[in-house]
């Protein structure tokens, strides 16, 4: 079968033959792919950048996709860790890991949203407790997961999304997927009495962000989560220690490892069905797995590369 290859962690992955997948597991199976989302985990991985990279080479990059199964249905799946992700013609999934999707719904689109959406609906349903009514500031929400997160924090109740990054055409566009107010990083200070934030770029603009925010709240008794989920500004920040002495400040991270994977997987079904049915706008592009080469090393700031056979 054909797949797309990485060989070194410094070089895009190379179109070529691969051997075909074998299931060896009691809920192993081996399934078409039909769509697999290129999105920062993915890269992380197989850069060896992120935590959770097994370090094997050669591999077949692409942690999730829409398959189709043996029997013919098609499923959401997410990988463990292993050498043959979905950036294939075939691979090998663990069927608890997965959902199934209705017939008629697009893969493409289900495998552009599930990773970004998943990473604010965790963190919203999982790590901390969010009753309707809750104010949120949305860091980074110029980005594919952190506009998605706009309309997850609405779907769930949020009286108030303020929406903040740096690229001001594109946060023109936040208001008509229900953002409240937009702001740059510049003017954080305005959203000073949020309950959460949600940070999808921590680095120095969350460092820098912090103190603004939390000295120009009306009671600094008053509960504030942050929640760190990507960090595309930096791997680091430094908090100053005047921020978690002054204020009522509680930082909490939400990504692998922080929930288990039976929590994540219990969020799928109703997330596909939210994307499915229409409920959260998805930008993305599909693109033939055989240009991976050239398509690993663009950027687009719209739309989420999907591969496809």
């Amino acid at each position: 079968m054909q797949a797309a290859i990485i060989t070194a962690y410094d070089a895009p992955p190379a179109y070529g033959e691969h051997p075909e997948p074998v299931a060896r597991g009691d809920h192993e199976m081996v399934v078409d792919v039909l769509a697999a989302p290129l999105h920062h985990l993915t890269r992380a991985k197989a850069s060896g950048a992120h935590y959770s990279a097994s370090g094997v080479l050669p591999l077949v990059p692409g942690v999730d996709g829409v398959v189709r199964d043996p029997s013919g249905r098609l499923r959401y799946a997410v990988l463990d860790d292993t050498a043959l992700g979905t950036f294939a013609e075939r691979t090998v999934i663990d069927a608890r890991r997965s959902v199934l999707l209705p017939d008629h719904v697009d893969p493409v689109r289900i495998a552009a949203a599930m990773n970004p959406g998943m990473s604010s609906w965790v963190a919203l349903r999982r790590r901390i407790t969010f009753p309707a009514g809750q104010r949120v500031l949305i860091l980074g929400a110029t980005g594919s997961a952190g506009r998605m997160a706009v309309q997850i924090a609405k779907r769930f109740g949020a009286a108030q999304v303020i929406a903040a990054g740096r690229d001001t055409a594109r946060l023109q566009e936040l208001p008509a997927l229900g953002a409240d107010r937009t702001l740059t990083f510049d003017e954080i200070a305005e959203a000073a009495d949020v309950d959460i934030v949600l940070d999808f770029v921590w680095g120095e603009p969350a460092a820098g962000s912090m103190l603004p925010l939390l000295t120009a709240r009306a009671d600094r008794s008053a509960s504030l989560t942050w929640v760190q989920i990507g960090s595309i500004a930096g791997a680091s920040a430094a908090v100053p220690s005047v921020a978690l002495r002054s204020a009522r400040l509680q930082i909490v991270g939400s990504g692998i490892g922080s929930l288990s994977p039976r929590d994540f997987i219990a969020e799928l079904p109703e997330l596909a069905t939210a994307v499915a049915e229409g409920g959260i706008d998805v930008q993305a592009r599909a693109v033939p797995l055989a240009r991976i080469a050239q398509a690993w090393k663009d950027h687009p700031a719209r739309e989420r590369l999907v591969f496809v056979p």
